[in-house]
């Protein structure tokens, strides 16, 4: 079959057909070099660009991402710009890989001088590990600040030279105790523990030992903010006591409904189903797979119910603008009725999804 040029989304591409023999492209027209490889057995996508040093063209090489069967395009598209940066600054994104066969100058990556770097480590880890297995975009922003913001002058150092230096790794843990405070460190070293081991997977030539191992933990104190039932009268009185009342039918809804604030606020106006009387959470703590139903009480119903009328009624300029702009809204929501992100910043949540309902 001839190559397509079409916009790439999970819908199209589960409609193209199998070639009867070989292969052929359907090229994205939205990113420039994305584009999807359509074989008999599997479809996999795939970026492709000039490397490029001094100004001059040295390669043109094609870095597979992934099988549609383990991503979904937007995850795909996401690494596709990446990778297309990396190759507009002459960088291979798969540097950690082996290199091709000689003569086969299109997958073959440079070679570095003392073995896979920091840099090449998590580029690897995040495509392979988090990428691939569907982690949550703010699951690997949090990875991804770990590694560019606190360990932004060590990106261009060989892990063997951490490996082989723990003193420097203790001491970069007690300056970011000091400095950022010792749950950021402590957790900046899981994730480069994480990496660390990852990449040894396919770097033999590493030393076994972690060199995180070479630290000593921060103490941390397991949360106990959670809201008893003796606190709830008290609740009430605060909750009563806030103005905004969108804001107080929000934080009334995370108490009736048990469901974390964060989940609440990403679901969609068409999510909720008041003639079978449900509310579905697409993405929960823990991924897509553990989506779930809400089953909404007389209570619940009344409380969407006064929050669409009362955002309505408060902010219709706001909701205008999110409406002409097909900006996504958040619960409570019918039509665009009510937007909660834009009203103000939401009260700061107890553990267990209950409110500490104190003024921000």
């Amino acid at each position: 079959m001839a190559d397509i040029r079409m916009p790439l989304s999970d819908k199209a591409i589960a409609r193209l057909p199998a070639p009867k023999e070989g292969s052929y492209l359907a090229r994205d027209t939205e990113l420039k070099g994305f584009f999807l490889v359509v074989g008999k057995r599997k479809k996999t996508f795939t970026v492709q660009g000039d490397l490029r040093q001094h100004g001059k063209r040295t390669s043109s090489i094609r870095v597979a991402i992934g099988d549609t069967s383990k991503m979904s395009t937007r995850s795909a598209r996401a690494t596709a710009k990446d990778y297309l940066a990396q190759i507009s600054r002459g960088q291979h994104p798969k540097a950690w890989a082996r290199p091709a066969k000689a003569g086969n100058t299109r997958d073959k990556a440079p070679a570095t001088a003392g073995g896979v770097t920091l840099k090449e480590a998590w580029q690897r880890y995040r495509d392979a590990h988090l990428v691939r297995k569907g982690r949550s975009e703010r699951t690997i922003e949090s990875y991804r600040d770990h590694v560019e913001r606190i360990f932004v002058e060590w990106l261009e150092t060989p892990l063997q030279a951490l490996a082989q230096d723990p003193a420097r790794m203790a001491k970069k843990h007690d300056d970011v105790t000091h400095e950022n405070g010792p749950y950021i460190a402590n957790g900046s070293m899981r994730t480069l523990r994480a990496i660390y081991n990852h990449a040894r997977k396919t770097n033999r030539e590493l030393p076994a030992e972690n060199p995180v191992n070479a630290i000593d933990w921060n103490g941390e104190e397991r949360r106990d903010t959670a809201m008893g039932i003796s606190d709830i009268k008290g609740w009430f009185f605060e909750l009563a006591a806030i103005d905004n009342p969108i804001r107080r039918e929000f934080h009334l809804f995370t108490l009736l409904s048990g469901c974390r604030p964060a989940a609440l606020k990403e679901v969609e106006p068409s999510r909720v189903d008041f003639r079978r009387r449900m509310v579905h959470i697409p993405k929960p703590k823990g991924g897509a797979k553990l989506a779930f139903d809400i089953p909404l009480s007389r209570e619940m119903i009344r409380c969407l119910v006064r929050a669409i009328r009362f955002g309505r009624e408060m902010h219709p300029i706001a909701q205008q603008d999110i409406l002409s702009s097909k900006r996504r809204t958040v619960l409570v929501c019918q039509s665009g009725a009510m937007i909660f992100a834009k009203v103000s910043e939401p009260l700061r949540l107890r553990q267990g999804c209950q409110s500490s309902m104190r003024a921000s």
